[in-house]
């Protein structure tokens, strides 16, 4: 099993020395790279190269600079896709956004995790976990969500949330760690 596939089936794999995993980050980051330089009312270029860097897009979102992933390949959004600055998304695994999801500023996706042990750890080894979001949600300013983690639809997730479980559909979720405070009903 290559370093990749260890990495998309959720166990340890070589991030640190892979040398194709290395590449597939740098090829990554010089596209980020690209797209942070560019003015921002250049939306078509931005696009263009979005489009480039995630593995899937609808047809209409905007991810506002600057932009940072690992490999690009394993991220998907909806359509109405929406981030404000500073998206960082480190997806050793898939990361999965349905449509109209909003993200406020400084949000962080991390399918990436380490191993406790410090022997394992400082051999470069590491695992990812998918994420996935719904449908419908508005995910609140410096929100970190951590491996394995997913949210269902017609969420809000407030502002500094530390997502460490999953969130089910029609609730609102705060705090660290994040967890339901209420039920989203029609009314709301």
């Amino acid at each position: 099993m290559s370093e990749k596939e260890k990495m998309l089936a959720g166990v340890l794999y070589d991030a640190n020395y892979n040398e194709d995993l290395i590449k597939d980050r740098y090829k990554v980051k010089d596209k980020c790279f690209e797209y942070n330089q560019l003015k921002p009312s250049n939306h078509k270029e931005k696009n263009r190269i979005i489009k480039e860097i995630l593995g899937k897009t609808g047809e209409n979102f905007t991810i506002e600079q600057p932009f940072i992933c690992d490999y690009g390949y394993n991220i998907e959004i909806g359509e109405n896709f929406y981030a404000n600055h500073n998206l960082t998304i480190l997806d050793g695994n898939k990361v999965i956004f349905g449509d109209n999801v909003f993200i406020a500023p400084n949000c962080s996706f991390y399918t990436a995790g380490h191993p406790i042990a410090a022997k394992e750890r400082n051999k470069g080894l590491e695992y990812a976990k998918p994420i996935k979001v719904g449908n419908d949600v508005w995910i609140g300013g410096n929100v970190v969500v951590l491996p394995g983690v997913t949210i269902g639809d017609n969420v809000v997730i407030g502002a500094g949330s530390i997502v460490t479980k999953d969130i089910p559909s029609n609730s609102v979720a705060v705090g660290n760690p994040c967890q339901v405070i209420k039920s989203i009903e029609k009314k709301d």
